[in-house]
């Protein structure tokens, strides 16, 4: 037999045990011994019964990703070896555990019967990957469910619990036993009861309810432009209702077109990037990793109050540390009030709230932090007090402990050097608001401890986070692309484009929101008070005219948002034009000696935002700020709303073509001028465009 499939006998019941670690995907080798664990079973007369399960802590959870972007690519073995599977005379017992996605799913529908542990989860994640199921998914599914659970399972791309899936009708049994024991158990129960086979495909759909299909319609026709996947599966789910090979046919077709697809090929290199940017490159295997058991949070605002959520969402005690005991019981107030608008919405329970209200306690002073495992600064984005605050936890934390600041721009050597114990410091940039975005920047400092960041990146995993590491530079990778992009966004607007045309032309392709409503959210205030710190650090350009309009929209207290005036006028939430943001960039720009103009097409708003920031990328990329290319993708798609479907800015320049931006930033420096550099090219963007290369395919020098 092949060496990752194996057939065995246990008296009249045969069993087919996968064994492909770590989470037995559907490699060639596995769809190979499974046809000829088939055909074993086929040709063995006296087993009455056939059980398929798998070896380790899984059931299949998945396809082989890397294997679609082969050019001779099919899934018609697979899918002929499903087809046998359901065609066999004898039943066939799925005995499912851990996770059964995708494929795996595919071949728990070609069973006769499934049996699952009692802590499985089920699901199609193929549209995270712009893919629709394509082995038969789409056609034995409904068959199963109903078309309405069908699309809700398939276009969410969510995994549901073994109860539901038996409360559905997915599955058969539900067991606490072991899932190879439970399911030869169960084989035999049904030779016992002299059970018939039961092809799925042979099954009648059930009847369905129209209005939940014309609701899944309209959303994906809603999203269709950005998301091809979702009207597929649409049309793939309705096909059910055909005969069986029509509907095959049709699955097929829509499949192989998401494939080849920009959105699909996006959508996989990011779910490649991630799992790479969690691997920190020359990190032993060995490295013994520090105990974390107390988190301790120095800062109670806005963005300290979400930091705590993270870890008392798992678990975790926190300690909240601030000035006064009227704002550290504010603070207390508003986590409460965050865990309540959970329960009124369904998504946690009293019970939960009260339990993880119980782990939160605080303090007015720093010193009882010192029992603290991990204390994360989140004070003022202001260098000279940050100092001061970690020179005090430096001599204040104990010395397993490892103490990080949430600075997202200032130098974390300089804050390192303040403790007095560089190699217990650590970057960790939370985004806001810190318990909802995904994103955590680490920071990995030129003394940091490497198995500081083993343990910050593993307690990343643990509360949930992306994870990327990122060198010492300002406003390491995010918001280092991010100045750029900002400043190019306040010239346009001072050259006479209005924030909604800014705003408009990067949302057109799919950016979560542009760069005005993005820093009236986040506060302008804050903003300013980045490009203030970063001229004090000697940063700023000589350029007078450099983010001129933050720094005045600050001195004037239209902060965005939360005073309801900045690039916008806030009514509630609705963003309005704002008057007073014309008449600035008017005066700005006579100040600054920028010519006014009418003629800012969309696509050169576009450009100038977002080809700046890619050559920064480069730059990052070449001092080797980021490991890998893909870091990048997965910092801007997880933390600044950067459109996943294109896969990031880096591998947006690659589908875009190196040559093409390198010649239109040429194009911007002569006709905009290149006094400050901000037009020059990277070396690596203008030597890769040079050699025909790909950014995204780029490798550090070992």
């Amino acid at each position: 037999m092949n060496p990752t499939v194996a057939y065995t006998r246990d008296g009249a019941v045969a069993l087919l045990r996968i064994n492909n670690p770590p989470v037995n995907a559907l490699s060639q080798a596995v769809i190979e011994g499974l046809s000829q664990g088939v055909q074993a079973f086929a040709n063995d007369a006296d087993a009455k019964a056939l059980v398929i399960a798998c070896a380790g802590r899984t059931f299949v959870a998945g396809g082989d990703i890397t294997a679609f972007d082969a050019p001779d690519f099919s899934a018609l073995p697979y899918n002929a070896v499903l087809a046998r599977i359901e065609a066999l005379d004898r039943p066939v017992v799925a005995a499912l555990h851990g996770t059964a996605l995708g494929g795996g799913m595919e071949l728990a529908l070609a069973a006769h019967y499934r049996i699952a542990h009692s802590r499985t989860q089920l699901g199609f994640p193929e549209v995270k990957l712009g893919l629709l199921p394509g082995s038969l998914g789409t056609q034995r599914l409904p068959r199963l469910i109903g078309t309405e659970r069908a699309l809700s399972m398939i276009a969410d791309g969510q995994s549901i619990s073994a109860a539901q899936a038996l409360d559905w009708g997915l599955i058969d049994a539900v067991s606490g036993e072991e899932s190879e024991a439970a399911g030869l158990k169960y084989a035999q129960s049904l030779l016992d009861s002299q059970a018939a086979v039961r092809p799925t495909s042979a099954r009648s759909l059930p009847a369905s309810d129209a209005s939940q299909e014309q609701q899944a319609a309209q959303q994906a026709q809603r999203k269709g432009r950005f998301y091809p996947a979702l009207s597929a599966i649409v049309e793939a789910v309705q096909a059910a209702s055909l005969p069986f090979a029509q509907g095959e046919a049709i699955e097929a077709r829509l499949f192989e077109a998401l494939r080849a697809s920009p959105q699909s090929r996006a959508l996989r290199h990011l779910f490649f990037a991630q799992r790479q940017a969690a691997r920190v490159p020359g990190l032993a295997q060995d490295l013994v990793l520090r105990s974390i058991q107390q988190v301790g949070v120095l800062g109670a605002g806005t963005m300290g109050r979400g930091i705590a959520i993270n870890f008392l969402n798992v678990g975790l005690p926190v300690l909240l540390v601030e000035q006064s005991a009227q704002a550290l019981e504010a603070a207390v107030s508003a986590i409460r009030q965050i865990y309540q608008a959970n329960v009124a919405k369904g998504r946690l329970t009293a019970t939960d709230l009260e339990q993880r209200m119980g782990l939160l306690s605080g303090a007015v002073h720093e010193s009882a932090l010192v029992n603290c495992d991990l204390v994360i600064e989140a004070v003022f984005e202001d260098m000279a007090l940050k100092k001061q605050v970690c020179a005090r936890l430096g001599a204040i934390c104990k010395p397993s402990a490892i103490i990080a600041t949430n600075t997202s721009t200032l130098d974390v050597d300089a804050l390192a050097v303040a403790t007095g114990r560089p190699q217990d410091v650590v970057g960790m940039h939370f985004f806001s608001p810190a318990h909802v975005m995904k994103l955590l920047e680490v920071v990995r400092g030129a003394q940091t401890d490497p198995a500081v960041i083993a343990t910050v990146m593993q307690l990343a995993r643990t509360i949930g986070k992306v994870a990327v590491v990122s060198g010492v530079c300002y406003g390491f990778i995010g918001n280092r692309m991010a100045e750029v992009y900002m400043r190019e966004a306040e010239f346009l607007i001072m050259e006479g484009a209005a924030p909604s045309d800014v705003d408009a032309a990067v949302e057109d392709l799919g950016m979560a929101m542009g760069p005005c409503r993005m820093l009236d959210l986040a506060g302008i205030d804050v903003g300013a008070k980045t490009v203030i710190e970063y001229g004090k650090a000697g940063g700023l350009p000589p350029d007078a005219s450099y983010r001129a309009l933050v720094q005045k929209l600050f001195a004037q207290g239209q902060f965005g948002q939360k005073t309801g005036l900045g690039y916008y006028r806030y009514e509630g939430r609705q963003a309005l034009p704002n008057p007073a943001v014309e008449v600035l960039a008017q005066e700005l720009a006579q100040a600054h000696g920028i010519v006014r103009r009418k003629d800012i097409s969309r696509g050169e708003i576009t450009e100038r935002l977002l080809y700046p920031l890619i050559n920064e990328g480069a730059r990052i990329l070449a001092e080797g700020m980021a490991y890998r290319p893909g870091d990048i993708d997965v910092v801007w798609t997880a933390g600044y709303g950067f459109p996943d479907h294109v896969g990031g800015p880096i591998f947006m320049a690659d589908e875009v073509g190196l040559p093409q931006i390198v010649q239109r930033m040429a194009h911007y420096a002569q006709t905009r001028g290149n006094a400050y550099g901000y037009w020059t090219v990277s070396p690596l963007l203008q030597s890769l465009a040079e050699q025909g290369r790909r950014l995204s395919d780029w490798k550090a020098p070992a």
